[in-house]
């Protein structure tokens, strides 16, 4: 079951409703006792239905969940789609220049903080969640791989495991491997993070930001999963491809 419903992200974008899609396994409904983990997920409007997404194809992650029987929510946000460069700014974490996009404002932050203090507190108030920091995860693609990235980072005491594909590390001009090595993780820190490989010559520098930021990740601790997706592609398709790898990593050594 998905169920979608309306929120304000008022620090960011003020009273007008911003699109949440909420899925709820099979299960909640044949056992009311049961409680699951929790996925948030960035790009709301890529990640279930193709009618919504951007380009026509989404990541059919309910299909998946479905065909699967997989015990987890997912609490997937649609993203800031306000000119100019809402999305760039409300998924980074650091104010950038790009020859391309000119001057764009991190608002990554304000997000983030609204994301655990108010849609949080709302998802583990409605549904049946498992709302403690083991059970609570976070996942993007592009933009939002980066943001997932942070999340785990900056907000480690909230997100225990994170999936990070095609993070745009490479935008913020090597920032996110600094802010990785000054952080501080709590044991068991869990990122999944690829890239495409024919995506790699897209933007000059892509793989000794993501190598740099793989190798920060481990010098602190964290139990990395990093894969190049072979003929990997910087899309839904390709991302959509990528679940089960994920999606095993999420759920790697648990009961």
């Amino acid at each position: 079951m998905i169920e979608k419903w309306g929120i304000p992200v008022q620090p960011i974008t003020g009273k007008k409703p911003r699109t949440v899609y909420v899925y709820v396994p099979d299960q909640a409904r044949e056992d009311p006792e049961a409680r699951f983990p929790v996925l948030y997920m960035f790009d709301g409007h890529n990640v279930f239905f193709d009618q919504d997404a951007t380009y026509g194809k989404s990541w059919g992650m309910g299909e998946y969940l479905d065909e699967n029987q997989i015990p987890l929510m997912v609490v997937a946000v649609d993203c800031n789609h306000r000119p100019p460069h809402g999305r760039l700014s409300e998924y980074s974490p650091f104010t950038f220049t790009d020859d391309h996009f000119g001057r764009v404002i991190g608002r990554g932050k304000k997000f983030m903080d609204w994301l655990v203090e108010v849609l949080k507190p709302v998802i583990d108030a409605r549904y049946p969640t498992l709302p403690d920091r083991e059970t609570t995860w976070i996942a993007g693609s592009s933009m939002g791989g980066l943001m997932s990235l942070f999340a785990v980072t900056a907000y480690n005491d909230v997100f225990s495991r994170a999936a990070a594909l095609s993070p745009s590390v490479w935008l913020v001009q090597g920032r996110m491997a600094p802010m990785i090595r000054q952080s501080q993780y709590a044991p068991g820190t869990v990122v999944y993070m690829d890239y495409g490989s024919r995506e790699m010559g897209n933007h000059e520098g892509m793989l000794q930001c993501y190598m740099d930021t793989a190798c920060a990740l481990m010098e602190r601790g964290v139990l990395l999963n990093s894969r190049i997706v072979p003929n990997g592609d910087h899309c839904e398709a390709c991302w959509e491809e990528q679940i089960p790898f994920f999606m095993k990593t999420l759920f790697y050594d648990r009961e």
